[in-house]
């Protein structure tokens, strides 16, 4: 019988860790074509999600408790959780269970049809306008300047088999999208589509600073467009300074009534000094990165493994 490992991570969830363990265990009851292992990654929670987690009751289901040291983000969350994992196919979900369980089965019937990874891309969102129109930007981006597959809406989730999971084990990559890595392994993939829910408690942790580093950790590990927007920007630069130099040379000799302009020539060196320091803004995400890489430091510390299985009847 096959294994489908559940990698839960989850940061401040106490609220929603009664109805979480409750879903859990009444969907995977019935359950008789694969066996379940539910893995809660702690991202460094702060409130009592820990103790509530460690003395929830689960039926049917191996579970077991990774905490990390601090708070290293959700995708070395994942990350630590697909390291631990022992099922034969991995799927990600969420505390806040905004993404319906019956996702699994539907993934996993797809991942069984010769497939190796399955994507569960979102229909519509309930979000606001913000960000709304932030998810479609980054979409639209990463589609034309670096992903051509990544899917207008987005997607959380994802199933996929151990010939993956070996692939991130081998390449756990710092300051990166987990979900970007996985799209361009080259594997057979398919998508099914689903309708994201409500978050019913709690507060949702993709705060603005963490969506702005997805933003920049998805161009510069995945697109080389911020570089070659560096060259064309500075060609720009260099047509524009040539023509307005040659104009300048011309109605002094034609004209001759050009006064001294301090305000024009302010302008200019803001401008110029301004574009440059967006320039080696660009380079130096770049070279820090590949300075974090070199460094070989850990992605994620694992404090602690809680098995949980003497909570289970």
């Amino acid at each position: 019988m096959n294994k489908i490992s559940i990698i839960i991570p989850f940061l401040n969830e106490a609220d929603n860790v009664e109805g979480l363990v409750s879903a859990l265990n009444q969907y995977f009851a019935s359950k008789q074509n694969y066996h379940t292992e539910v893995i809660l990654v702690n991202d460094g929670s702060t409130d009592d999600s820990v103790q509530k987690f460690s003395k929830a009751t689960f039926t049917n289901i191996d579970a077991k408790l990774i905490s990390l040291s601090k708070n290293f983000g959700s995708h070395a969350a994942l990350r630590a959780g697909i390291l631990n994992a022992t099922g034969d196919f991995i799927c990600f979900m969420y505390a806040d269970l905004q993404d319906p369980l019956e996702l699994i089965d539907r993934l996993y019937e797809n991942l069984t049809k010769l497939n190796d990874i399955v994507w569960a891309t979102r229909e519509a969102t309930n979000n606001g306008l913000v960000e709304k129109s932030f998810s479609s930007m980054y979409a639209y981006l990463m589609k034309k300047y670096a992903v051509k597959s990544f899917p207008d809406k987005g997607f959380d989730i994802v199933m996929f088999n151990k010939k993956v999971q070996q692939q991130l084990n081998n390449n756990i990559e710092a300051n990166s999208s987990i979900f970007l890595q996985i799209l361009t392994l080259g594997y057979k993939q398919t998508s099914i589509y689903y309708q994201k829910q409500e978050r019913k408690k709690g507060k949702s942790k993709w705060t603005l600073s963490k969506k702005i580093k997805l933003f920049i950790d998805s161009f510069v590990a995945f697109s080389y467009a911020p570089i070659r927007f560096v060259t064309v920007v500075g060609i720009l630069l260099f047509i524009i300074g040539f023509l307005f130099s040659a104009y300048l040379i011309i109605r002094r000799l034609v004209a001759n009534d050009l006064a001294s302009g301090w305000p024009l020539l302010g302008s200019l060196i803001c401008l110029g000094f301004g574009i440059t320091n967006i320039s080696l803004g660009i380079i130096a995400e770049y070279l820090w990165r590949t300075l974090d890489a070199s460094r070989k430091r850990p992605v994620f510390v694992i404090d602690q493994i809680i098995d949980l299985k003497n909570n289970a009847k």
